[in-house]
């Protein structure tokens, strides 16, 4: 079949038609590295380093003072920790045997062997150091115990599927993504505003992390066979497909609840419903993850997850503002 046209810029292989020394067009196929590295930093996945900034940057005290450079900054080390934690991921899991030609997730950047290991391993150190250098500029403003925050942050992002003792192979991946993406991203958020940690940060924290959790129990609710099969014990691999279905659920329904007892106990304002709006593609969701069993399913449920964080995280913070 001959292969004629122009390629689709994002296509993950391009065709090209040499022509050989007798006038035919032979079709190749060249990788396309700019959407294989794009791929790797997963889109998709970085509003979940985006929303803990936004919400924990409304939950500081004064909104009158904000200071834009430290938000900027926050900002982008979040998003660099989120990148690097990915590219980390995608190595370790392909040398694990987690990502295989099993999954069905996405392709991943070392398992389609279009870069070698030892550049995904290059660009994740590259990565977590330009994070770090964003992150001299938080510690001259707030202080050294941003420094400690961020190392950890980052060694734990390599420690979920790195090292000898991986977090995310021994169930505790959903602890780890609900301390850093919930509780240390949006308490960090505020405290790099005014140097202080307060009540209303630490409870918005919650319903962040719930819901940042949950695409990752879509994540491993998808990959269940293959990773049981690699040896990867996640939470869903331990407690099986219908409690983790329940424990999806039950994360989207206490998110909906804090924004209720925020406001009964005076913290926020008339606007506490806000992210309620948001309600209807929750169910959706609970549904539709509480049936499905395929990978296309299940991969749509993980995008439209990250989007309810999104939207939902985004609504929280305007709450908290006005």
């Amino acid at each position: 079949m001959k292969l004629t046209g122009r390629p689709h810029p994002f296509a993950l292989f391009r065709v090209s038609s040499p022509s050989s020394p007798g006038g035919e067009g032979i079709s190749q196929e060249e990788p396309n590295y700019f959407l294989a590295w794009l791929q790797a930093a997963r889109p998709a996945t970085l509003p979940a380093a985006f929303v803990p900034v936004v919400v924990g940057t409304a939950a500081a005290p004064g909104h009158g003072t904000l200071r834009p450079w430290s938000f900027l900054a926050a900002l982008v080390a979040a998003l660099l920790i989120q990148i690097g934690t990915n590219f980390a991921n995608d190595l370790f899991d392909f040398q694990k045997g987690a990502d295989t030609t099993e999954r069905l997730g996405p392709r991943r950047i070392s398992q389609s062997g279009l870069v070698t290991l030892h550049q995904v391993a290059l660009a994740t150190y590259f990565t977590f150091g330009l994070a770090v250098l964003v992150g001299l500029y938080l510690v001259a403003v707030s202080g050294w115990s941003i420094l400690v925050v961020g190392i950890l942050s980052i060694l734990c992002g390599v420690a979920y599927t790195g090292g000898p003792w991986p977090l995310g192979y021994h169930g505790l991946g959903d602890v780890f993504v609900f301390l850093f993406f919930g509780l240390v991203a949006v308490v960090g958020s505020a405290f790099v505003q005014t140097n202080t940690i307060t009540p209303l940060a630490i409870a918005a924290a919650v319903p962040v992390g719930f819901l940042v959790t949950a695409i990752l129990v879509v994540n491993n609710l998808r990959d269940i066979d293959t990773d049981h099969a690699a040896g990867k014990r996640t939470l869903a691999v331990r407690i099986g497909r219908s409690a983790t279905r329940g424990q999806y659920a039950a994360l989207l329904m206490v998110s909906y609840l804090v924004p209720l007892g925020l406001w009964w106990l005076g913290w926020l304002g008339g606007m506490f419903w806000l992210p309620w709006l948001t309600l209807p593609l929750a169910a959706s969701l609970i549904r539709t993850v509480g049936r499905a069993d395929d990978g296309p399913s299940l991969n749509q449920a993980l995008k439209r997850t990250g989007q309810l964080h999104l939207l939902f995280g985004v609504l929280f913070a305007v709450s908290m503002v006005f």
